[in-house]
């Protein structure tokens, strides 16, 4: 086995300490693996908090057979769906009905709709999975597809396809058959196919020269702090979306898009700045925006960028300053 037998062995006699060390080379890919079966940070961080709890209660029942990290992963693939049980699919605007033709002002938020969140690149972890890379399987499109599975679909594809664990090693972690985790796999794979693009954002970026993705980046947030309409647009597809959970309305085309651009962030939303990061092995830029007579700067949205090309297919503004914490970005910024 690829552990430390002497922590397991200390681990199993209630040494704590032991038991962070076996698990701490884990923790990153776990989190990931419950916030793709979550489709939440926060989420994600409670189902990875329940399951180490469950694992050192019950380390006792690993009995040495198949990998630690298998064991771990049964722990945590099941702390998910006990926590999927009842609850609605988190969703994107996109799911909840068509797009609008015309800017909304004053569009109010949706409480009552489980919304899918961003993920920081910076909690990924290291090196490609079985098929897609650790970077690919965080994607917006491929997170999103996700939620459109019934639990145990989305679980077999994960365990199958991004962790790369046998069908038989996932018929154990499930507690079911291989002919049910083979059914599983194929229709998540049916849906998976229709609703995520190709190629995948992975490859669309290592075709771009890094200079031409700062500009974009760039671009795109400094027309929004210059309200330069004619320098946003030239970034954008004919195509393109523009989504803002927890607000329901979004918008599709050139036009629609534009016609928002200009009524709303361009002209009603004050004074913006913005930070670049990444989420979902995607770019994003943090923004933050000043009301008039105020202040300070203050967290506003996350915003993914989907490019097609180098150009910008969708934006994907995640509104709200919790999500500024889990990318270590500050509340306001230091304009």
């Amino acid at each position: 086995m690829g552990e430390d037998f002497s922590d397991l062995v200390l681990a199993r006699s209630g040494d704590d300490a032991a038991f962070t060390r076996l698990v701490a080379p884990l923790r990153a890919e776990l989190h990931a693996h419950c916030y793709r079966m979550l489709g939440s940070v926060h989420d994600a961080d409670d189902a990875l908090q329940d399951a180490l709890v469950r694992a050192w209660r019950g380390l006792a029942r690993f009995e040495g057979r198949g990998t630690l990290r298998a064991w771990v992963y049964t722990v945590a693939t099941r702390t998910c769906l006990d926590l999927l049980e009842g609850r609605a699919r988190r969703a994107l605007p996109v799911d909840l009905g068509p797009s609008s033709e015309r800017a909304v002002v004053g569009d109010a938020p949706l409480a009552d709709v489980a919304w899918l969140g961003p993920y920081p690149d910076a909690a990924l972890p290291a090196g490609p999975g079985a098929r897609y890379e650790q970077r690919e399987a965080v994607e917006l499109a491929f997170v999103a597809a996700l939620q459109h599975l019934a639990p145990n679909q989305r679980a077999a594809l994960v365990l199958f396809e991004v962790l790369g664990f046998t069908v038989a090693e996932i018929a154990t972690i499930m507690d079911t058959s291989t002919t049910s985790v083979n059914s599983a796999l194929a229709r998540a794979r049916r849906v998976v196919a229709q609703k995520v693009p190709s190629p995948s954002q992975q490859r669309t970026l290592r075709k771009i020269e890094d200079a031409r993705l700062r500009e974009i980046v760039t671009g795109y947030a400094t027309a929004l702090e210059r309200g330069d309409t004619e320098a946003l647009v030239a970034l954008l597809t004919e195509d393109v979306t523009w989504s803002m959970p927890p607000i329901p309305h979004w918008y599709h085309g050139l036009k629609a898009v534009t016609d928002f651009a200009v009524e709303v962030p361009l002209a009603r939303c004050g004074s913006w700045r913005h930070v670049p990061t990444t989420a979902n092995g995607q770019p994003a830029v943090a923004l933050y925006l000043r009301n008039e007579g105020a202040e300070a700067y203050t967290a506003w949205s996350v915003t993914v960028l989907t490019l097609r090309g180098d150009l910008i297919s969708e934006i994907t503004s995640f509104l709200g300053a919790d999500h500024f914490a889990h990318f270590g970005l500050p509340p306001v910024h230091d304009a």
